[in-house]
């Protein structure tokens, strides 16, 4: 039997205290860690007993719940005018903007990023492995279609084997150490619709070999990762599937941990897609062929509608009612380009106003600022 004395009765009490305030007052008067980044940051007892702010995390871009709108141009970050035509026809500024460089001819020019990041927009690089003049030549020839992805995907000065040895390793270091250096967020999308046949990267083409593509993208992320260049959200970006011929998509992913966002490529209007289909028509089959080897999020990274058959308007208004049942999108790039034909929201009046009424619901109001981190999951 334990005898109870005043010192063992003191000590009891207190000890009773003590347990009562760690379990009852103390969750009421200490918010957690991870408050509501709404709210005002949680408070924490600093080493002087006085309370000092914890660090909030940061934000997520885009926020969940909630999808971005990008926009490429033809003059890319060297001309602004076409994305500021784009972003007064559309009643809302873009948070993102793809913008090409080829390794023929680019350099690093972190002034080219820097100008994207002060307009608001995160900065996405489609980093193309090829000598994009030879492209340009063909074109000014007036060669049909077929003539051009013909001479443009026989480069051999950029076949994937070579990336994989090593041989382009020097330029590639002198992005990569650029790119780190600028202390911001930035999307890269390597060797876009690798699963067709018109670029050079395709391994259906010069002289590329069945896995290649997969050991040249690994490649090129542990170059980065290596060069400390951990601010890269990397985007594997192939087109839709059109027919049975197309490879497996699983044969070309380098992997989760090899990939932050999954891009798509589709549009309405040319080759296999220009008699009228729905966005779910041209997407869902490989939204879902996609779906079985990734959940990473998905960014629709190139897509437009043309009106040869006077229905772009009829196209944009029915693409933006079915977007919120994928829940899996964060985000949309419009390709507001004359190209083989007119894909820009300003070719029309009615097309304009219709993507400005699309992207006016509250889901596509979303900012971008240098320090919000790229969501990479679904969750939250």
């Amino acid at each position: 039997m334990v005898r109870l004395t005043v010192p063992r009765v003191v000590i009891a009490l207190v000890g009773a205290l003590l347990l009562t305030y760690a379990f009852v007052l103390a969750p009421r008067t200490a918010p957690p860690w991870g408050a509501d980044a709404d709210s005002d940051a949680a408070v924490v007892t600093g080493a002087n007993g006085l309370p000092t702010p914890s660090p909030r995390p940061p934000a997520l871009f885009p926020p969940a719940g909630k999808v971005f709108i990008g926009v490429m141009t033809h003059e890319g970050a060297y001309d602004f005018t076409a994305v500021d035509e784009f972003a007064e026809a559309a009643g809302r500024h873009p948070q993102v903007m793809l913008f090409s460089a080829d390794w023929a001819v680019a350099r690093f020019d972190r002034a080219i990023f820097d100008r994207v990041r002060d307009r608001g927009m995160m900065p996405m690089l489609a980093w193309e492995p090829w000598d994009y003049r030879i492209d340009e030549q063909a074109r000014e020839q007036g060669l049909d279609q077929y003539e051009i992805d013909e001479i443009r995907s026989d480069q051999p000065d950029y076949r994937l084997s070579r990336i994989i040895r090593g041989d382009l390793d020097d330029y590639l270091r002198s992005w990569a150490e650029g790119i780190r250096d600028l202390e911001y967020p930035v999307a890269i999308r390597f060797g876009h619709e690798m699963n067709g046949d018109w670029y050079p990267w395709s391994e259906a083409t010069n002289g590329n070999r069945r896995g290649d593509y997969v050991r040249a993208w690994r490649h090129l992320h542990d170059l980065f990762r290596t060069a400390g260049a951990t601010n890269v959200t990397w985007v594997w970006s192939p087109n839709v599937q059109w027919d049975e011929s197309n490879p497996p998509l699983e044969t070309l992913y380098p992997g989760d941990e090899y990939v932050d966002w999954l891009g798509l490529s589709g549009y309405y209007g040319t080759g296999y897609f220009a008699d009228y289909r729905s966005f779910d028509e041209i997407f869902d089959e490989t939204i879902d062929e996609m779906r079985t080897f990734s959940e990473r999020p998905l960014v629709i990274t190139e897509t437009a509608a043309a009106d040869d058959n006077g229905r772009k308007v009829e196209w944009i208004e029915e693409t933006f009612q079915l977007l919120p049942r994928h829940r899996d999108i964060i985000g949309l790039i419009w390709f507001e380009v004359d190209k083989e034909l007119d894909w820009r929201i300003v070719s029309s009046r009615a097309s304009g106003d219709a993507f400005a009424e699309a992207v006016a619901a509250p889901r596509y109001d979303v900012r971008w600022t240098p320090d919000t981190v790229p969501r990479t999951t679904l969750d939250g």
